[in-house]
């Protein structure tokens, strides 16, 4: 609670519940090393929330129940490990028979880094054998991502005519994408 006091000094409520909120937090983790650190932390940010508002008087602020507020914060606190841990919780991929272990994507398999690999040289490979303006007309297009009308600004050509450029280029990756598929 931001803002408020312990109507006891600080001293006493440290003295007072370390010791049970310390049994509190090992019964949860098994560990008097993790559960002395998760019970630090609970006080630090308890008694980091006593500032007293200017105007305010101690008592008004007092918080009433210290160790209800330990507690609830050291409760919040397992609960913020045990999601960290659970997130942390993987199998070692050495423990596992290999037929347990995950896939990689499929475009990591090496058969379909083979196959990219085959159909991005037969695209090029089509690409290349188209007549030079056809193919800087479909380059500009696929690779450079140029609208139409600026193809054919910057190539002095009609529209039409980057269309029917476009058009070549596509139907030849294809053929070549479909005998490449017919010999395998």
């Amino acid at each position: 609670m931001p803002g408020c006091t312990f109507n006891k000094t600080s001293d006493a409520v440290v003295a007072r519940y370390y010791q049970e909120l310390l049994n509190f937090c090992w019964r949860s983790l098994r560990n008097r090393e993790a559960a002395a650190d998760l019970v630090q932390e609970s006080y630090v940010r308890v008694l980091g929330a006593q500032g007293v508002p200017d105007g305010a008087s101690r008592e008004e602020h007092a918080i009433r129940e210290p160790r209800a507020l330990l507690y609830h914060t050291a409760r919040n606190l397992l609960i913020d490990n045990h999601r960290r841990a659970a997130l942390r919780q993987h199998d070692a991929l050495d423990a596992m028979p290999e037929a347990a272990h995950p896939a990689a994507p499929s475009h990591l398999q090496p058969e379909q880094a083979l196959q990219g690999s085959q159909d991005w040289q037969a695209c090029v490979a089509a690409i290349d054998a188209l007549p030079p303006r056809c193919r800087d007309a479909f380059v500009l297009h696929i690779f450079e991502e140029l609208p139409h009308a600026q193809i054919a600004a910057r190539m002095g050509i009609s529209v039409s005519m980057v269309e029917k450029h476009i058009a070549r280029g596509m139907l030849s990756c294809q053929a070549q994408l479909h005998s490449l598929r017919e010999a395998t």
